[in-house]
């Protein structure tokens, strides 16, 4: 909520801001607005900004009354300014202090409306056929109570009007969607009015596009490094599939518990396959070096398994057991941790499943032959199998 608000001014998950000039305009437009969003499955708590509803007295003076009395308008307005606002008439010394001395009426008498209509004013001297100086307010004005503009909202000087809404059992991507299809369609809006869509979609907006730039660049030089590790690309892509998996597990994970995809759940993706990748390789080097040693492919994958069983599990078992608190968290920042964690704990549970049983058999079908000899490690005779598996370890 804190972050919505410094992002959009709102502590609700979804803000559409109506921008234009006039309020009946932006109000209108708001309301139909948040009807149609009234009846989006998984909108909730749908409110338009309260922009009206302060009691205003409007005094509308009659001009040709005015007029015809030999009066001005700006002669009637300032008798009415200074009954409610006061005009300061004078200035109070004590010693080195000064008090303005400001004459309007009492507040008692600036609530009642019948003092206000009998407030007189004077007449001109020369005024055509008046039989007295001074003629009570309400002679030439009328007196009502209207509801007028509670608080005027802007955003870089425009005046804007906002409706609110928060997101339940659905994810806020297709909601607003769904949302913005049926808003363009069924909401005309006055030239030089228009709407922006704010809150934690806002967020989600520019963080997804940080991602589209961020994740492909991470990957490739994560690729390269694999590359300068393991020199083939087919190797390098082995370990890759460990990445699929893990983010079939934490989508699984996700729906189980009826979650929906967040920024939070988007970048614990990211690690969750570093992850991954970081199990695969560390199974794949063991498998490599032992055939690169002289053991025949089947036995190096099958021993090679067996020795890295217990660090993939120890990784695993450490990062999801972590993470376990935050999965069932229910104070504040849940939101943000339980996504998080659940993205973490079915990732591995899934990437782990791979690392151990299909990671190995996809080298055995697909692995690169290795050609390397005991003078191509730096290595002078074949050593025990013991050895190149203490070695690993």
């Amino acid at each position: 909520m804190r972050f919505n608000e410094l992002i959009a001014g709102v502590k609700q998950d979804l803000a559409i801001k109506v921008f234009g000039d006039e309020f009946e305009p932006m109000r209108r437009a708001a309301n139909q607005i948040a009807g149609i969003l009234g009846g989006i499955w998984g909108a909730a708590e749908v409110k338009v900004e309260d922009v009206t509803g302060m009691p205003v007295l409007e005094i509308d003076v009659d001009k040709r009354e005015i007029a015809r009395r030999g009066l001005s308008l700006s002669t009637v307005q300032d008798v009415i300014g200074i009954a409610i606002g006061g005009r300061e008439a004078g200035v109070v010394f004590e010693g080195d202090r000064r008090f303005h001395i400001v004459v309007r009426l009492s507040d008692a008498e600036r609530n009642n409306i019948e003092v206000l209509k009998n407030l007189p004013v004077a007449l001109p001297e020369a005024a055509p056929g008046a039989g007295a100086t001074m003629v009570p307010l309400r002679q030439f004005a009328t007196f009502r109570f209207s509801e007028g503009p509670n608080q005027i909202s802007r955003d870089n000087g425009k005046r804007r009007v906002v409706v609110t809404a928060n997101v339940r059992g659905r994810d806020m991507g297709s909601l607003v969607e769904e949302a913005q299809a049926k808003i363009s369609d069924q909401v005309k809006l006055l030239p030089g009015y228009w709407l922006v869509w704010g809150g934690q979609f806002e967020n989600l907006v520019s963080a997804r596009q940080r991602l589209l730039i961020v994740v492909p660049i991470c990957f490739a030089i994560i690729f390269l490094l694999l590359l300068g590790s393991l020199g083939s690309a087919r190797d390098v892509l082995l370990v890759y599939s460990a990445i699929p998996l893990a983010l079939t597990g934490g989508v699984f994970a996700l729906w189980l518990r009826d979650m929906t995809f967040s920024i939070s759940s988007a970048v614990d993706f990211i690690a969750l396959s570093g992850v991954a990748v970081l199990n695969g390789l560390v199974m794949l080097t063991l498998i490599r070096q032992l055939i690169a040693s002289g053991v025949p492919k089947q036995e190096a994958i099958y021993r090679g398994a067996l020795t890295r069983l217990r660090p993939v599990l120890m990784t695993a078992l450490v990062a999801s057991l972590g993470f376990v608190p935050m999965a069932i968290a229910t104070g504040t920042g849940a939101e943000v941790q339980k996504p998080l964690a659940t993205v973490v704990i079915g990732g591995l549970i899934s990437s782990t499943l791979l690392t151990l049983f299909v990671l190995p058999a996809l080298y055995a079908l697909l692995g690169s032959e290795l050609r390397s000899t005991r003078e191509d490690l730096g290595l002078s005779a074949r050593p025990p199998l013991a050895d190149v598996e203490q070695a690993a370890e």
